[in-house]
């Protein structure tokens, strides 16, 4: 899972959100780091919908245009939770290289 699409399931993780809130969330979340475009964003959501991992909850129109707002799937949560344990392994394994772990 990239970056990116892990950081948009968990920016989805808490609630549904339209495209620009998710653009937000992620740089938040990444603490900057992170800046989706707007292309790759709906690159990202349209791949992750087709996977069955977000769906759309509701559409609305602000001002002349559409706002569609997603949410994640049960097999969005369960990804999302599968990658969270992964990069918790990983974390884990360069702990102990480093003589980090718990003591």
């Amino acid at each position: 899972m990239t970056e990116a699409t892990f950081l948009v399931l968990t920016a989805l993780a808490e609630q549904p959100q339209h495209g620009y809130a998710v653009l937000e969330d992620v740089k938040r979340i990444s603490e900057g780091k992170v800046k989706l475009h707007v292309g790759s964003l709906y690159a990202v959501l349209e791949r992750l919908a087709k996977e069955g991992l977000i769906e759309v909850e509701r559409e609305e129109v602000v001002q002349s245009r559409l706002r569609r707002y997603y949410r994640l799937t049960g097999a969005g949560v369960a990804a999302l939770g599968e990658e969270m344990a992964r990069m918790k392994r990983h974390v884990s394994v360069a702990e102990a290289r480093l003589g980090l772990g718990a003591a």
